[in-house]
């Protein structure tokens, strides 16, 4: 393997490391985490417990049955974990068995929810972006290079993950935003009482760092390659022009045609005033 393409495939690793992130950050469901507090459901202690007291005042089948809660205030709330995502809102469930999930687009205010569209969609073009710049540099590294017209590889990929790393920090932007106006303008039932950013937010902005890393590299390659390229087109162009004839000194024999097929000589020497330059010689 040639230098080139070894540059070329360490340079395809950070690519599909980009992609790897992109990908998990768009189908996770950890962007946003935190606590919500959600008011207990009735009488969650067994009959005879300290804060629940089960009275009957008739009918044997109970249908009389009340219940007396003693939990007052802050006693009445507990605190349960929540995770969100570009698709799914999930929330621990009362039994600590499971989580509960449903629509994050369900719980957006109807005004944003085109917002919210154009986030998912910037997302999943920056995923095809960073898909089609990995198998255009991969097709290059199973080829040998040869010529320059082969750096422009690295140009096109250059540009490819520039705007794959703009649409991403785009859409991470729009996303944050839709979040925090949903966390005020959302639903009682779903607003969280404390949240912080989840680690596939983190893995997302990973994914731009590692783009914009690679279209810096990738530039940087096809502009020392374009100057060596010209470097070396300029000595080709100087070793093939022809070389340059000069006329003879004044000193040596000349010959010009004369009438009558005679030919003109110079004589050699300092002549005399009057005397002739050049002699006939038949």
């Amino acid at each position: 393997m040639d230098r080139a393409r070894r540059q070329r495939a360490w340079m395809l690793l950070p690519i599909c490391l980009a992609l790897a992130l992109s990908l998990t950050a768009v189908s996770s469901s950890h962007w946003c985490q935190g606590m919500r507090r959600v008011t207990k459901p009735l009488c969650q202690d067994p009959v005879g417990g300290p804060h629940c007291i089960h009275f009957s005042s008739g009918g044997a089948d109970g249908s009389q049955a009340v219940q007396y809660i003693w939990e007052m205030g802050d006693d009445k709330f507990t605190q349960r974990r929540f995770h969100v995502g570009l698709w799914l809102s999930c929330e621990q469930n009362f039994s600590d068995a499971g989580e509960v999930c449903r629509s994050f687009r369900s719980v957006v205010p109807a005004e944003e929810q085109g917002v919210l569209w154009l986030s998912i969609g910037a997302e999943l073009l920056d995923v095809l972006l960073l898909l089609l710049s990995a198998v255009l540099l991969g097709s290059r590294v199973r080829q040998p290079s040869s010529g320059f017209h082969w750096f422009k590889v690295d140009a096109l990929v250059a540009i490819l993950m520039v705007l794959a790393g703009l649409l991403g920090m785009v859409a991470h932007m729009m996303y944050t935003t839709i979040f925090q106006i949903t966390v005020n303008l959302g639903p009682e039932d779903w607003r969280p009482q404390s949240w912080d950013y989840g680690w596939s937010y983190g893995l997302a902005w990973g994914s731009f760092t590692l783009c914009m890393a690679v279209a810096v590299t990738a530039m940087n390659r096809f502009a020392t390659a374009r100057q060596e390229f010209a470097e070396k087109q300029g000595v080709r162009d100087g070793s093939q022009r022809p070389p340059h004839h000069f006329p003879e000194s004044a000193g040596e024999t000349q010959a010009a045609p004369s009438p009558a097929g005679c030919a003109l000589r110079t004589v050699p020497g300092n002549p005399g005033p009057g005397a002739p330059g050049r002699v006939s010689v038949c």
